[in-house]
């Protein structure tokens, strides 16, 4: 793939960038649709008149098209999109980031999307390419445990109907925060294991209970066999939080929070507040998978977290220690590799 650009770039250089909008306009169509051709243009950058003509080949060609709502892209044009994406990132050097971030990690395996200033494409951009990397993982009879949160969610939307792995059993790793429910891993278990053909087990349980109260809880038979089913999972997918964010999203009290931040607390994954060198500085009661499940009995792990904002966070939270693979974008990647060489 290398070799083959370097000879379009010496020999036609025009052709990769004509590839490289034409890539923007079909991702701009599938995030934003039905859109209009004014604000695809205002998008993407590029004048009116080049967005009429490229949307004219692509019409041509089956991979959009228009209605009076606006412009949207066909299965067809799906099919390519997702097929450009290694080009793509090949073209914008993300392979070449991926290999140092993986060093610089420690980690067996790191993906980075793109990316996007707009918040809500970046999660959607990290939601597929995490539902891609479970189909290619999942195998028959696995069992996958999953976390709430946005970045799930967006997992849960961009999973693919199942055509490999059978007899797939999802489960929430996690008891519920008090949220809204579609962010809830019961909900995101639930949507993934209907798109994979599979079961799913639910954790009708909050989150943040008292410690006694916990460990009344999980002796009891169904709470018992789902925990398990989680704690020994073939895959688990989990998102990681900025600290402050996610003690307000449990629900800490005032005085706990500033404890916390006092502490030098950054990033937060599984109830656990990381400092910038992954030390973990405070904890808090939590129904679900414990970081020891991590190391000694969950299979692999999978991270997925993005935005420059979250760098110092995943790297926090992230390490050979818990983590098998990490799934960012390009500016958390960034960020993260500046942060690291001080």
């Amino acid at each position: 793939m290398k070799e083959l650009i370097r000879l379009q770039q010496k020999i036609a250089p025009g052709l990769i960038k004509v590839v490289e909008r034409r890539y923007n306009i079909l991702r701009t169509i599938f995030y934003s649709q039905p859109i209009g051709r004014r604000r695809l243009a205002e998008k993407i950058g590029v004048s009116e008149r080049k967005v009429r003509n490229d949307l004219d080949f692509l019409k041509e060609r089956y991979l959009v098209n228009s209605t009076s709502a606006g412009t949207k892209i066909t299965e067809t044009g799906k099919e390519l999109f997702y097929q450009l994406d290694n080009y793509i990132r090949v073209l914008r050097g993300l392979d070449n980031l991926e290999s140092k971030l993986k060093h610089e990690l420690g980690l067996k395996e790191v993906y980075i999307v793109p990316g996007s200033e707009d918040e809500a494409k970046a999660q959607q951009e990290l939601g597929r390419r995490a539902a891609r990397l479970l189909k290619e993982k999942l195998e028959n009879n696995d069992v996958l445990a999953v976390n709430g949160g946005t970045t799930l969610a967006a997992v849960a939307d961009f999973m693919l109907a199942n055509n490999g792995a059978t007899d797939i059993t999802v489960v929430p790793a996690r008891g519920g925060l008090g949220e809204e429910v579609e962010i809830q891993a019961n909900t995101i278990a639930a949507q993934i294991a209907n798109k994979l053909g599979g079961r799913y087990r639910l954790l009708h349980l909050p989150d943040n209970l008292d410690q006694t109260v916990v460990n009344t809880l999980i002796q009891k038979p169904q709470i018992k066999e789902v925990l398990n089913l989680a704690k020994e999972a073939d895959i688990l997918i989990h998102g990681i939080g900025t600290a402050e964010v996610m003690a307000r999203r449990r629900q800490v009290d005032s005085l706990e929070l500033e404890k916390i931040l006092e502490a030098g607390a950054v990033g937060e994954a599984f109830g656990y507040y990381f400092n910038q060198t992954g030390e973990i500085v405070y904890s808090t009661t939590s129904l679900g998978v414990q970081l020891e499940d991590l190391k000694k009995k969950v299979g692999k792990t999978i991270a997925v977290a993005g935005g420059k904002k979250k760098a110092g966070a995943i790297i926090s939270v992230v390490s050979d220690e818990y983590q098998d693979m990490l799934i960012t974008d390009r500016e958390a990647a960034e960020e993260i590799l500046d942060l690291l060489r001080g």
